[in-house]
């Protein structure tokens, strides 16, 4: 019996929602446009406040459950709707969403993720708005979010599936 290795799974289905159509650079601009009245919304919604994430964590305010419930929700909403009605991007291209496997990598993974986010006080999410909002001490989470996904890439092979 031949062992099937997760990540030669998910390496040969992540091209799948890549888009086949080419547009010039400059097309990216519309993104980062989007990306900045977002970060603008974060910021305006204390999103990215660090003590409404404290709050959160603290079990002293619903303000940041309401607002990744609402999340949720509309994710929920959204991914039933592009698989009911065969939706298709602007560019008119198939959504394809990939099934995902459950492995214990995931739970550790998250556990990690749940207690940077209460000690930094910021996911990777809102980062940049934070820094551009002036906390730039946030550039150390930065920092370090970077270095940890490098050293996910360094051992990922070895790590749980």
């Amino acid at each position: 019996m031949i062992e099937k290795n997760i990540n030669d799974e998910f390496d040969s289905q992540a091209c799948i929602n890549n888009s086949e159509i080419k547009k010039p650079f400059a097309a990216n601009l519309v993104y980062a446009f989007i990306g900045m009245l977002f970060g603008i919304v974060f910021v305006k919604a204390e999103i990215v406040s660090w003590f409404r994430i404290q709050e959160m964590f603290r079990f002293q305010s619903f303000h940041m459950y309401g607002v990744i419930g609402t999340a949720v929700v509309v994710g929920i909403i959204s991914v039933f709707s592009i698989k009911k009605y065969n939706l298709k991007t602007l560019d008119g291209e198939k959504v394809v969403i990939v099934k995902k496997t459950f492995n214990k990598g995931q739970i550790i993974g998250g556990l990690l993720f749940g207690i940077g986010w209460a000690i930094t006080g910021a996911c990777p999410g809102p980062l940049f708005a934070q820094i551009g909002s002036g906390f730039t001490v946030i550039i150390i989470t930065f920092l370090s979010a970077l270095a940890g996904t490098w050293v996910y890439g360094l051992l990922k092979d070895k790590l749980p599936h």
